[in-house]
Formats: structure tokens, sequence, C-alpha cells
């Protein structure tokens, strides 16, 4: 702006002052802001209604004494021109502060923010940003990894070469997006209540979940031990990842037993009876891990890596049936049928314990 003194009004004034500003500074945004006044005052009079066009302004090296100075100039429009609403223009972001300034003295009916149209896209990506700074989630979420990342990085280059510390640096940014993308945020947030309530309230299950958590351990560190003893050059990723399976999944087959069983026990504790459905989960789990670690068994013998099943010789009286091997697809056969045999067990004992509690609430009524 220049020197003159605000508010500024009437469309004589305003005119000679945007040929002034205009010819100070050709670049100053506020002449669109003028021009924009000058064009919204055209239209209300078009529509038969009175306007007064008028610039205030708060230039000042304070903000507080800048918004008391357009304050004190509203004031002084109202008093004399006696105002019944009121348009405002502004210019950039920045200037939106002003308008519950305007609003708390006149009524305002609309409001209007010129964008220079060689600016749209930075005006955009300011008010973005300042948006996207003003959200305290979203700053965690994106600035703190960010922040960590690029902290991290020349420690670990110091240490390591360039090439492992990227990678240990996209490894770590990848877990946190699988970790917020899945919402186990929530979940792990959750848990110090659960935990507490849980202690309380005297469940079961908090300490075969501790046991679940602990077998799981024990499992992946199993696995990790045996494809790590099997890994050579001539080994490739399906074997070493089916050896993993093959050690892990009996301990990860009793965590998922543990676990069961403590729900299942909380249920009768607290509810007098389990559901029958439940019963079958922990034969589930078994079933699962049987057939799981015969189909691994199936990839390792066959490439050579796990040796064969030698059954002893077996007498039945005067039938005897001598000692053989089992092939890889018998192997595999026979851990299969057992799987579907566990599986069956399960069903029938829930099918069992469902009756008698159908027939239960039949003795009830």
């Amino acid at each position: 702006m220049t020197a003159r003194e605000s508010p500024v009004v009437g469309a004589d004034a305003l005119r000679s002052l945007i040929l002034e500003v205009g010819i100070t500074d050709p670049e100053d945004t506020s002449v669109n802001s003028l021009l924009k006044t000058l064009r919204v005052a055209d239209e209300i009079e078009e529509s038969g209604e009175s306007a007064t066009v008028a610039v205030i302004s708060g230039a000042d090296d304070s903000a507080v004494r800048a918004d008391r100075a357009v304050a004190h100039q509203v004031d002084e429009l109202i008093e004399e021109l006696q105002p019944t609403s009121a348009v405002v223009i502004v210019d950039s972001v920045d200037e939106e502060r002003l308008i519950p300034i305007i609003e708390s003295r006149v009524a305002v009916d609309a409001v209007d923010r010129v964008v220079v149209r060689q600016a749209r896209d930075i005006e955009s990506t300011y008010y973005l940003l300042k948006q996207f700074l003003a959200d305290e989630e979203l700053r965690q979420t994106t600035l703190v990894p960010i922040g960590v990342a690029l902290v991290a990085f020349p420690v670990l280059v110091t240490q390591t070469s360039p090439e492992v510390a990227g990678a240990i640096i996209t490894a770590i940014i990848g877990i946190f997006l699988i970790y917020k993308g899945l919402g186990l945020d929530g979940y792990v947030g959750r848990l110090p209540g659960w935990t507490k309530r849980s202690l309380y309230s005297g469940r079961v299950s908090i300490v075969t979940y501790v046991v679940a958590g602990g077998l799981a351990l024990i499992g992946v560190f199993a696995g990790l031990l045996g494809a790590s003893h099997l890994a050579g050059p001539e080994d490739t990723t399906v074997i070493l990842v089916m050896k993993f399976v093959f050690d892990s999944i009996p301990w990860l087959a009793m965590a998922g037993v543990a676990a069961t069983l403590g729900r299942l026990i909380d249920d009768a504790i607290q509810n007098g009876h389990v559901p029958a459905s439940y019963l079958n989960i922990p034969f589930g789990v078994v079933a699962l891990g049987v057939v799981i670690r015969g189909f691994s068994a199936y990839f390792l013998q066959t490439g050579g890596w796990l040796g064969a099943i030698e059954l002893p010789t077996l007498e039945f009286g005067p039938i005897s049936v001598a000692a053989f091997e089992l092939t890889a697809g018998q192997r595999l056969a026979g851990f299969v049928l057992l799987g579907v045999l566990v599986s069956l067990i399960g069903v029938r004992v829930s099918t069992y314990f469902g009756d008698l509690e159908t027939h239960d609430l039949e003795l009830a009524e």
C-alpha cells in the first residue's frame, strides 16, 4: 500500500488509490483486491441496492497494533456511513483473521478472498500446509517419522554403509506404515486398560496370553535357528521358508491352544458355561498346525533336506509288517488325515456339549 491515510472512502478515491498503488509497486497483489472491491460494488448497485466502497489498512510492525488500527477504522466508517451490512474483500489467508473484528461491529453478508491466478497454486499449497500443521495427529504420524529418519540416517551411516543405513530406515518406515495402516496403534493403546481390568477381575486369560506370547517367541526363534543352520549357497528361499515353518509351527500351534484355553476358562468362570461352538477352536488350531507341518515336511523331504519317517516292524499275532519308510507323499497324506481326524474330534466334542446345553435349556423351561 501507499502512504495515503486510511480509511479510503468512495469509488473515485478508490480508483485514485488503485492507480497510485499500481504505479508505486506493479507487483503488489493489493491492486487486484481493490479492483475486486469496485466490481463487487458495481454488482450490488446493479441489483438495486446502494453500496459504498471503503478501504481500511492495518499495516504495522505489531500484529496487535495493526488489528487495533483496523478496529478503530471500522468504528469510524460505521459512525460516518451507518451501514446495515458489509461485504469483506481480502487478498490473503493472513487477512482473514480480521474478519471477526469486522463481524463484531457490523453484519457481514459475504467474504471473498482474491487470489491472483498466477499465485493460486502457491496460495492453495500454503493454505493446505497451514491446515496440516494445525492437525496434531497428522503432525505426529508424518513429521515425527520423517524427523527420526533424518536424525537416524547420518548416525547409521557413520556406523555402517549408506546402503545398510537406507535399508534399515526403509524397513522401519515400512513397519510403521503397516502398524498405522492396520490400526494396531488402537489395539496397543487399549492394551494397558485391558490388562488392568483383567488383573482386577482375576481373568485367567491374561496369564495364558503371556504364555502364548512366550511360546510364539520360542517358535519364531526355533524357526530362525533351523533355517540359519540349513542356509547355504545351494538352498533356495522356498526351502528356507519351509524349514522355518516346519520348526516353528508346533510352538505356534501350542501358543494358539494356550490363548484359546484361557478364553474358554474365563467364559466358564464368568458365565458358568462355555459356548459349545468355542470348544472346537483348540482342535481347529491343532489340526491346522498338523496340516501345515505336513506340507512343509513334504517340500523338505522332496528336496532332500529332511529324512523319511521309518516305521519299525509291526506284528499283530500271525500277521507281521516289515519295516519301511514313508515317502514324501505318504507322509503328507498321513499328516492331512491326522489333521482331519483332530478336526472331526473337535466337531464331535462341540456337538456333544451343544446337545447337552440344549437339553438343559429344555429342562429349565
